[in-house]
C-alpha cells in the first residue's frame, strides 16, 4: 500500500508541476481574454483563467502554444462537455447501427382497442 500512495503522490506532483509550466507560458503568450465569451482578465481573477487543449491531450503541450486557448472557467467547462456530449452521441449511435430495425407493432391491435 506505501509504494501505492507513493505512486499516486508522485503523479498528483508530476501534474501539477506540468501544469504550472504550461499555464505560465500560455499567460505569456496570449492576453487575458477568454477565447470563447471574449471575458478579460486581470491579476485579480486571473485564477479564474484556464489553460484548455484544443486537442484534449494535456501531454501534448508544443512550445508555440498552437495546442492552447484561454478559457475563462464556464467557457472551459462548456467546451468539455460539448466534448463528452459529442462522444455519448456518437456511441448511442453506433448502438443503434448494431441493434437494426425495430421488429416490434406496439399499435397492431390498437383499433381494437379504441373499439372497446
Amino acid at each position: 500500500m506505501d509504494k501505492f500512495n507513493r505512486v499516486i503522490a508522485d503523479s498528483r506532483r508530476n501534474a501539477e508541476s506540468r501544469g504550472h509550466g504550461y499555464r505560465e507560458q500560455a499567460l505569456k503568450l496570449y492576453p487575458w481574454i477568454c477565447g470563447k465569451c471574449k471575458r478579460e482578465f486581470t491579476r485579480e481573477n486571473i485564477s479564474e483563467l484556464t489553460v484548455h487543449h484544443r486537442d484534449h491531450n494535456h501531454d501534448n503541450n508544443p512550445g508555440d502554444g498552437s495546442n492552447w486557448e484561454l478559457l475563462c472557467l464556464y467557457c472551459h467547462d462548456h467546451e468539455h462537455a460539448k466534448y463528452l456530449d459529442a462522444n455519448v452521441a456518437a456511441t448511442n449511435a453506433t448502438n443503434e447501427l448494431k441493434r437494426g430495425h425495430a421488429t416490434g407493432k406496439p399499435f397492431a391491435n390498437l383499433k381494437d382497442l379504441l373499439n372497446k
